[in-house]
């Protein structure tokens, strides 16, 4: 039986971070294998990654939501002859609102998304990404770090990623699997602003560009860390819960979501998906 050929997995490729992270790691000579719902977008990052000068990525369209999505995936991957040497789980997007008002539905296709397919494309491929020494790069948040009132399923999501692949570093150091969570603050793409979170178009106190952010988390993947915070401020994020009360902190974060959801025009969508 013939080798399978090595690829970069990079779901919620379409835009956004998980763009920005498809040319970062095209630019540095990886194979890709591009992943999200909508696949015209997916194809217009494929043909820039190319008019760039790098090898046209293999595009695969499918909702990470759905259960079987990601035995569909593997099945596309090994009919194609191929197998990952490195999953980026960037697929996720988030809803601004009480939680008791949101719909449920929706929330719990986000920890399908967020939780769920992250789970399962991390644990999925072991044994490929320890055959060529790769690993698996989530993307979180600094929202990980901190309870959320108002995006209370989303912080919770981005706590269990943070939780998880602090873990999943430990458990597959040994057989030469790396694990990195990159763990950005607010950054100004689409996810922002269908969210719900205001304007967005420029460089926010605890934020940095998609570009930024790829390039970050890059480096620190491939230098093996274990957490990566890009810029400054968001370094400062995870000490907040060491330094002041829990009570305190979950003021804070109750009166940062109260001004994002007064900030919400009427009608504005609440939902963005990878």
């Amino acid at each position: 039986m013939a080798a399978l050929h090595p690829v970069t997995l990079i779901t919620g490729a379409s835009a956004g971070i998980g763009t920005a992270l498809a040319r970062k790691f095209a630019a540095k000579g990886h194979d890709l294998v591009l992943v999200a719902r909508r696949e015209a977008q997916l194809n217009t990052v494929a043909a820039e990654i190319v008019a760039a000068g790098g090898k046209l990525p293999v595009v695969v369209a499918i909702d990470l939501t759905r259960i079987d999505a990601p035995v569909r995936l593997a099945h596309e991957l090994g009919s194609r002859g191929l197998e990952p040497e490195i999953v980026v789980n960037n697929a996720g997007f988030g809803l601004l609102g009480l939680a008791a008002e949101l719909d449920r539905g929706e929330q719990l296709a986000m920890i399908d998304l967020n939780v769920r397919a992250l789970t399962d494309l991390s644990l999925r491929f072991v044994d490929s990404l320890a055959r060529h020494k790769g690993g698996v790069l989530n993307v979180g948040s600094v929202a990980g770090f901190l309870p959320g009132p108002g995006m209370a399923v989303y912080y919770a999501t981005k706590a269990y990623v943070l939780s998880f692949s602090e873990a999943l570093h430990k458990e597959l150091s040994p057989r030469g699997v790396r694990v990195s969570v990159l763990c950005p603050g607010p950054v100004p793409t689409e996810f922002q602003a269908h969210a719900g979170m205001g304007d967005v178009s420029a460089k926010s106190l605890l934020g940095c560009t998609p570009e930024e952010i790829a390039d970050v988390g890059y480096d620190g993947f491939m230098a093996g860390k274990r957490v990566i915070l890009p810029d400054l401020p968001n370094k400062i994020v995870p000490l907040i819960p060491r330094l002041l009360p829990r009570s305190w902190v979950l003021a804070i974060t109750d009166l940062t979501g109260r001004r994002k959801r007064q900030r919400e025009e009427p009608g504005w969508p609440r939902k963005r998906g990878a």
